[in-house]
């Protein structure tokens, strides 16, 4: 890939020769936490039982690529959670969770332009089917985590709920996903754009015929095509003109 060049002020491209246009693109993949919203939701419910710092630096360490099984480093994470309750993610919902600047803009962009939307994401559908909801995604694939009855009743268990797919939506399973609902839609990769910010997103990068890196991680800003340093994501708009 050839050495990035500042398109604009925060905006990096390498290997392109823009402007392109959104509508040579069928689908446009998303990762959520820290890319369509502002938090990494593993983190926050993590505070209510005072384990943020702890799960926080593993979040910090699998999204630097400093951690290769990233399975692993979320069921290290999840086991931490048990004893979140439900009450207590509904109020990260309320409170803390928000889209990012100019994701919803970017999103009625592409919808517009015809393209599908899909939501893949290494956390939590408690979360993800809330983002869908708000943003009118086509497509979302997410984790499950497993809610207590009896005695516990309405609190997290620790573990995951294995899915027809799969138990851990990881980056090869982002890929798949991907790939899958390319092929649904009738479109080849390179139809398709990827975004993300940490190192569980490149591998669904890497086979997008587009990959743009939103504040992300230094391995992930050097390996897109394109990086969104500063401002919000709808500044891809920039390169890929609707």
């Amino acid at each position: 890939m050839n050495p990035a060049i500042e398109f604009a002020p925060g905006l990096m491209i390498q290997g392109l020769q823009p402007p392109l246009r959104l509508g040579d693109f069928k689908l446009i993949a998303f990762d959520m936490d820290s890319t369509l919203i502002n938090i990494e939701c593993v983190d926050e419910i993590a505070a209510a039982v005072g384990r943020k710092a702890e799960v926080a630096a593993i979040t910090e360490a699998a999204m630097r690529g400093e951690i290769s099984d990233f399975k692993q480093s979320l069921r290290q994470r999840v086991a931490l959670l048990r004893g979140v309750t439900v009450a207590d993610m509904e109020q990260v919902y309320r409170e803390r969770l928000q889209l990012n600047p100019g994701a919803a803009e970017l999103v009625q962009a592409c919808k517009a332009a015809g393209l599908k939307v899909l939501l893949v994401s290494g956390g939590f559908t408690f979360f993800s089917e809330r983002v869908r909801h708000w943003l009118g995604i086509d497509f979302t694939r997410a984790n499950v985590l497993e809610i207590e009855s009896g005695p516990n009743c309405g609190q997290l268990s620790g573990r995951l709920l294995p899915q027809p797919w799969g138990e851990i939506c990881d980056g090869a399973e982002k890929r798949r996903t991907l790939l899958e609902v390319a092929s649904l839609l009738g479109a080849s990769a390179a139809q398709c754009i990827a975004v993300g910010d940490g190192a569980n997103d490149l591998e669904m990068m890497a086979v997008a015929g587009l990959s743009v890196a939103y504040h992300a991680k230094p391995l992930v800003r050097a390996q897109a095509q394109v990086a969104i340093n500063s401002g919000g994501l709808d500044r891809l708009l920039e390169v890929v003109q609707p």
